[in-house]
């Protein structure tokens, strides 16, 4: 892997990317490491042939919490950033879905990161759209 923590990511984000305001939304970042994560779990499901199919999907759901924050954003906030973050939120709900169907090629301590990391993410999630369409 080429990070060992989220802080070591963290240190390895360009400053196109980091000096975004995008990038003060915590959520965010978190679901950036998510999919970067991801990313390298997707080479070890892709060795076991039953793992192929869920390597793609986890891959395209991990990948939309983070476009899906990102598109919202760009519309403004409010009712439309609302929908966007419900979403993301879908689609971190279905990555939950794929790390659990997919508990049988990681380690436990693998599993349970990405389990917890995907709740933060989904519990800030459901607040954050919550109060945008209180707002609007």
């Amino acid at each position: 892997m080429a990070f060992k923590s989220y802080e070591e990511w963290l240190s390895g984000v360009p400053s196109r990317i980091s000096g975004d305001p995008l990038w003060e939304f915590e959520t965010y970042r978190r679901a950036s490491f998510l999919a970067d994560l991801v990313w390298f779990d997707a080479e070890k499901l892709l060795h076991d042939p039953r793992g192929r199919g869920i390597a793609w999907q986890i891959v395209d759901s991990a990948g939309s919490v983070a476009a899906n924050i990102e598109e919202g954003y760009g519309r403004g906030f409010g009712k439309d950033y609302a929908r966007f973050l419900r979403i993301a939120l879908g689609s971190a709900r279905e990555t939950k879905g794929w790390y659990f169907r997919a508990r049988h090629v990681f380690d436990d301590q693998v599993i349970h990161h990405r389990l917890g990391l995907i709740d933060e993410i989904i519990s800030s999630l459901i607040v954050v759209s919550n109060q945008q369409r209180r707002e609007s």
